[in-house]
């Protein structure tokens, strides 16, 4: 794809916005994607060099966050080969079926998630007593989210974010960044896949990489610096974009 400064510049700077909504709220796909469309790029071309470049965002974040000390990995790391054994297994199922289905349950989900966020008290920046065990999480949750992914896909750093702070007794910003690592490692199995099989725009991806990366890093810094101020408004605001952006079917 011939790519002229304009547009180069156009993908770059929605990758840059993309990068710092998905590290806070996730949803960053439906920025990138939407974007890639509208300036030509066949929709599977523009699919697999969205992972491309959506992995690089939630690879920075995730060294951010861990750099910081905000993830421990000795502490998750079942529920990160869960994650990418789920995944595999969407990913998998995905070419043996149609998953749109799907497309009328999740607006629905993420109507519910925003509402969750936006009126429950208890999305507070401090640990609580968890409601399952961290092996009943990796062992049913982690696959079943990183299935999620593989199979389809949006809202995925979202569920896992909300799965953390409910199931597991996180606080935001902690769960914030232990869902960026989970999503990383959902999204290297679909990687894996369009390296292999998928036909990428690489100047295109290394364009939005370079904007990703941007994104990812001032999110991951305004995440571990402002917590719950700043999350809680952009997911409640990301959830109820992405279903009406489902919804009108974009």
């Amino acid at each position: 794809m011939q790519l002229s400064i304009e547009i180069a510049l156009q993908l770059f700077f929605a990758a840059i916005i993309a990068g710092w909504v998905d590290t806070i709220a996730g949803g960053g796909g439906l920025i990138t994607l939407p974007a890639m469309l509208t300036m030509g790029i066949p929709p599977a071309v523009a699919l697999a060099t969205n992972k491309v470049q959506g992995s690089s965002g939630t690879l920075v974040a995730s060294l951010y966050f861990l750099r910081k000390g905000a993830i421990d990995l000795n502490k998750i790391r079942w529920s990160i080969l869960t994650t990418f054994i789920g995944s595999i297994l969407g990913g998998w199922l995905v070419l043996q079926i149609n998953s749109a289905a799907l497309k009328t349950v999740l607006p629905v989900l993420l109507i519910f998630m925003g509402l969750y966020f936006l009126l429950s008290p208890t999305v507070e920046d401090i640990d609580r007593e968890p409601r399952i065990s961290y092996g009943l999480f990796a062992a049913f949750i982690a696959p079943l989210l990183g299935f999620y992914d593989g199979f389809f896909g949006p809202g995925t750093g979202t569920f896992i974010t909300l799965a953390f702070v409910v199931l597991c007794g996180y606080s935001l910003s902690k769960a914030t960044a232990n869902a960026k690592i989970h999503n990383f490692t959902s999204n290297v199995s679909a990687l894996i896949y369009f390296l292999l099989f998928g036909k990428i725009y690489w100047n295109v991806a290394i364009v939005m990489i370079i904007g990703q990366a941007i994104g990812s890093y001032l999110g991951a810094k305004m995440v571990t610096k402002k917590g719950v101020a700043l999350i809680r408004p952009v997911v409640v605001t990301v959830c109820f974009v992405m279903s009406l952006r489902l919804l009108l079917k974009f």
